[in-house]
């Protein structure tokens, strides 16, 4: 890896074959490179899978099998700007349907337990929406959802 700032995500063993679905699911993404390891380590054998370079939406990894002794939480994220609710029902659904789980207000983890916000453009400028009342609303009905629903922010949006 030639970048300054790369992102190490730890995994129990699953670091290529998480690196694969995001790489099969995620626009301008990619496994750049698998590396084995040279000799024998605490969670692992000479010649297993040790590390998987890859991008996730042309933000470097390095996906590290590391074992069972640390595990992702919702501290960290990726935040996925959708456009559409067509992108946004894709990137959850496969998420969701490749073992993760669905959470509240846009968020969801993998099967692997990383957690990603699937958030669509029109409701982050809900939000920021500078009448405070229409923003209030969009806020509030986001609240209540699973996966976040494009024409139900809009519409509440417009009260």
């Amino acid at each position: 890896m030639n970048n300054k700032n790369t992102i190490c995500l730890w995994y129990d063993g699953a670091a290529l074959e998480a690196a694969q679905f995001y790489a099969a699911t995620f626009p301008d993404s990619a496994v750049q490179a698998v590396h084995h390891a040279p000799g024998d380590y605490p969670m692992g054998k000479q010649g297993d899978v040790l590390t998987v370079e890859f991008t996730v939406m042309g933000i470097p990894c390095l996906g590290l099998n590391g074992g069972p002794a640390f595990q992702h939480n919702e501290a960290f994220s990726f935040q996925v700007a959708t456009d559409d609710q067509a992108e946004t029902d894709r990137l959850w659904d496969a998420i969701i349907g490749n073992g993760g789980q669905a959470s509240a207000c846009g968020w969801c983890k993998d099967k692997w337990g990383l957690s990603w916000q699937i958030t669509p453009r029109v409701l982050t400028a809900a939000i920021a929406n500078p009448d405070q009342a229409a923003a209030k609303r969009a806020f509030e009905a986001m609240m209540e959802m699973t996966k976040i629903d494009i024409a139900a922010i809009e519409a509440a949006l417009k009260g």
